[in-house]
């Protein structure tokens, strides 16, 4: 129940499968089961609270082990000068343990493609899309660099187009680059990339799924598609490259949906006849949730994180609605922004933030400003959200802000 993609957010209307399916048993007297290892806070409070029935399975299936999970601190492997490449010693020699014993292994990096970007080590020139406030990202296979927002592709340049020097370097790293490299180190191994660009359609998914579970791949390398629920019997190694990208993103369910992706993956080891070995690479190997999946306590983290939000006035204490304002013109929508924001302050018991730039400013050539709206579970919800409803409404009809695409989301997050 805590899969984020539940949500709908790329289109309207903007709901939430799994609070539609608990309205839609409810309309109907029926019962709703919600089934997670590593449950939505927002759930867990329900349940907690008495909201929801709770049942705690405290057991794995058949009684199998969880896997022992070893931390690797990158800043200290990187400061001794013993990483090969985006691999430690550790990770490498326990690969090539696990492929000795003919056993399998996963290796999960949260980002597809051979690089991040490109730069030029000259001038410091990075390409970006022409029609998003994104970099684009180096794609080695089809030797593009591609806008994973829009889709705009251009080939790699020769040269800099601003300073014309060749000295283009290669900044960070994806999965396609991970199968690259590690073709160096085990070149006898039947590595494969699992990621949105090699599973693009159901029959390529479930031929790569199918040849894993047969055997026929030693190594698999994935993103986020690698944790859903899959249960391989003969995985004995699990490598996470690089769990700080999750750790450090700007939202605050981050420290939430790192630790369910970081149990969902390391559950991937040793399903069934072993005990699975976990390689977790960080640079901040101090970090709570890393400190909290080592000793497998979601009930702390949860206490720990509960508490903020209860600070800050986030869900499941306060009810969030973000406004995402989008137009042609950067100023207008600046101006409309700010006007809108004023307004919104005059509703009576809600916080309002914003305006403010959301992580990508610019996509398919439309800017955006995002405000958000938190109102408290004693509002009256229905008359709150008709207030905001005629604010938007009478400034996407004046003259001056003709254009002006608002798109409002209820429980956005």
């Amino acid at each position: 129940e805590h899969e984020n993609t539940y949500k709908q957010s790329d289109a309207a209307p903007r709901y939430h499968a799994r609070d539609s399916a608990i309205i839609l048993a409810n309309m109907h007297h029926a019962n709703v089961l919600l089934g997670t290892a590593t449950p939505s806070f927002d759930t867990y409070y329900n349940a907690l609270s008495g909201k929801y029935g709770y049942v705690s399975l405290n057991e794995r299936y058949s009684k199998i082990e969880l896997p022992e999970i070893r931390v690797v601190n990158l800043r200290e492997q990187y400061r001794k000068k013993i990483m090969k490449s985006h691999f430690s010693p550790v990770l490498l020699e326990e690969m090539e343990d696990v492929l000795e014993k003919k056993q399998q292994v996963i290796l999960f990096q949260n980002r597809r493609g051979f690089s991040l970007y490109i730069e030029c080590i000259s001038c410091g020139w990075i390409p970006h899309c022409r029609n998003c406030d994104v970099s684009l990202t180096y794609h080695k296979l089809e030797q593009q660099l591609v806008c994973h927002y829009c889709g705009y592709t251009i080939k790699i340049p020769v040269t800099c187009p601003q300073c014309y020097e060749t000295a283009l370097q290669t900044r960070g790293f994806g999965t396609e680059k991970i199968e690259e490299e590690l073709a160096i180190f085990f070149p006898d191994a039947k590595i494969v990339r699992f990621d949105l660009d090699t599973a693009h359609s159901r029959k390529n998914y479930e031929k790569i799924i199918f040849d894993f579970e047969q055997q026929k791949t030693d190594i698999l390398i994935g993103t986020q598609i690698v944790s859903k629920g899959l249960d391989f019997d003969n995985v004995g190694l699990v490598g996470i490259l690089n769990a700080d990208n999750l750790l450090n993103f700007p939202d605050f369910r981050a420290f939430e949906r790192s630790y369910q992706l970081l149990a969902q993956v390391a559950g991937r080891a040793g399903r069934k006849y072993h005990k699975g070995l976990v390689i977790l690479q960080t640079s901040d190997p101090e970090n709570i949730v890393i400190k909290y999946i080592l000793i497998n306590n979601y009930d702390a983290i949860y206490r720990h994180q509960i508490a903020e939000r209860k600070s800050f006035r986030y869900p499941p204490f306060y009810r969030l609605i973000k406004i995402s304002l989008r137009h042609r013109k950067n100023t207008i929508l600046d101006s409309a922004s700010r006007g809108i924001v004023l307004e919104f302050k005059n509703i009576k018991g809600i916080d309002v933030l914003g305006p403010h730039y959301p992580l990508i400013r610019k996509i398919k050539n439309w800017y955006i400003r995002d405000i958000l709206i938190k109102i408290p579970r004693t509002a009256n919800l229905n008359e709150t959200k008709s207030k905001i409803r005629n604010i938007i409404n009478n400034w996407a009809i004046a003259g001056k802000y003709k254009g002006l695409n608002t798109v409002p989301d209820v429980d956005p997050y």
